[in-house]
């Protein structure tokens, strides 16, 4: 290794790494416990196929694509790294080796599209599914985290590196790339059966709070991580996706009290989600207290924005438009105003001196991947649902997921059913029957 290289730094990354590939079961586990009973292994099974597919195509090209050398304008990466082959060991990016800066990125690349699962929900074939993730990392998340995230002294991605927009991990490449693809298969697919007449109630909100603390324990390595350095950029970004979660679910709650009349553990959960969201671009440019603004402003919108779903008539089964999509832009627009220029960018935004030069950068990176995920992701959309069909049958939508799609069920109701059939049939003066444990507590 040369000179730079800090053994510190490759293990905090490595760390960190490890952290984000933890958000993916995270993520999971959120959606699982989100959707009815019938399809939570088909929801499980849609975040963890994004690890095989995206692993792989990560090694084969996609690292290259996002991190090549510049092919022109900033739009995407050569191919001199396909299959990770032109990689030399002993390079470094920063102080830590160029592998374990790609390992740390690849987890990047695998949960964004797994974010996009939620608003198809209960309705999507998994083949389909799966095909989609392969098409769209590769047409639309390869392309604009090269935009975003690779910088050559200027002469890297046309966002990040050429016109100054600052996402510190990922509110654009990540969020609304992942909000706006969402939006976009909505769309194509249409609502489920019954929405906004039966109730599509989460059928465990426990595990939705066991994918949620996840998640939050797993954002640490996300935004920390970027520094790729153990230094004080990562520290600031560590206290600030704290506390701007904490704000963030505050505000969730105050909203749902003031318009619900009460405080729920989903809108802790979402809550806490959104203001991870909205945090991640701005983590490493405001001070605490903007991030504590940050999350306010973010768990308070993101909770009225996922009401309009019902009067639009867009089904987005687990809010990824109104909390990822939502969230990214809120985030990614307040850097304008909140970003200090003395944490880890040098710009600053609107109420520290900066003017309005930086929020109209922010307003152009929101844009830019906005409409580009929308539309690519569309025509992805729908170029499957054309060819081999994306939406399930009505029957099997009806009768749930997981047994058409993997043969399996999430629970085994077996037990339970024959209890109740035995009860059913037994005399009413039949004496209760109690097993005897084989193990003698005494």
């Amino acid at each position: 290794m040369s000179d730079g290289f800090s053994a510190g730094d490759t293990a905090f990354v490595l760390i960190s790494a490890a952290l984000v590939m933890v958000m993916t079961p995270g993520l999971a586990f959120f959606y699982g416990g989100m959707v009815r009973v019938r399809s939570t292994l088909n929801m499980l099974a849609m975040s963890f196929v994004s690890l095989a597919i995206v692993s792989v195509l990560w090694v084969l090209y996609g690292y290259s694509l996002a991190f090549g050398p510049d092919a022109g304008a900033g739009l995407i990466g050569n191919l001199d790294f396909v299959g990770l082959r032109g990689i030399d060991l002993n390079a470094l990016t920063g102080s830590i080796p160029v592998t374990a800066f790609a390992a740390f990125q690849l987890m990047f690349a695998v949960i964004t599209p797994a974010l996009i699962s939620g608003a198809i929900a209960d309705r999507a074939r998994f083949a389909s599914w799966s095909l989609f993730v392969a098409l769209w990392v590769t047409i639309v998340y390869f392309p604009v985290a090269h935009w975003v995230f690779y910088f050559d002294g200027g002469h890297g991605g046309w966002l990040g590196d050429r016109s100054g927009v600052i996402d510190f991990a990922g509110g654009t490449a990540v969020h609304i790339n992942a909000g706006a693809a969402g939006l976009a298969l909505v769309l194509v697919l249409g609502p489920r059966i019954g929405f906004r007449k039966d109730p599509m109630r989460p059928h465990s909100l426990p595990l939705v709070m066991l994918g949620s603390g996840l998640l939050w324990f797993g954002w640490f390595g996300f935004n920390a991580g970027s520094a790729l350095a153990a230094n004080g950029v990562a520290g600031t970004a560590f206290v600030n996706t704290q506390v701007a979660t904490a704000a963030a679910m505050l505000g969730w709650l105050a909203y749902e009290r003031l318009r619900h009349g009460a405080f729920t553990t989903l809108g802790a959960a979402s809550g806490a989600v959104a203001g991870l969201v909205a945090i991640t671009p701005a983590c490493g440019s405001v001070s605490p207290l903007g991030a504590i603004a940050v999350g306010l402003v973010a768990g308070a919108v993101c909770a009225a924005a996922i009401g309009l779903k019902y009067r639009f008539g867009l089904d987005d089964s687990l809010d990824v438009v109104g909390v990822h999509l939502v969230g990214g832009v809120i985030g990614s627009l307040l850097v304008g105003l909140f970003a200090t220029g003395h944490v880890g960018q040098s710009a600053a935004g609107l109420f520290y001196g900066g003017g309005f030069g930086q929020l109209g950068r922010q307003a152009l990176g929101v844009a830019a991947v906005l409409v580009y995920s929308f539309v690519l992701s569309w025509l992805l959309g729908a170029a499957i649902q054309r060819t081999i069909g994306f939406r399930v049958a009505e029957d099997v939508e009806l009768s749930g997921l997981d047994q058409a799609e993997h043969a399996e069920s999430a629970y085994d109701f077996t037990a339970l059913a024959v209890g109740r059939a035995r009860t059913a049939t037994a005399p009413a003066t039949a004496p209760a029957v109690v097993e005897k444990t084989e193990v003698d507590a005494r």
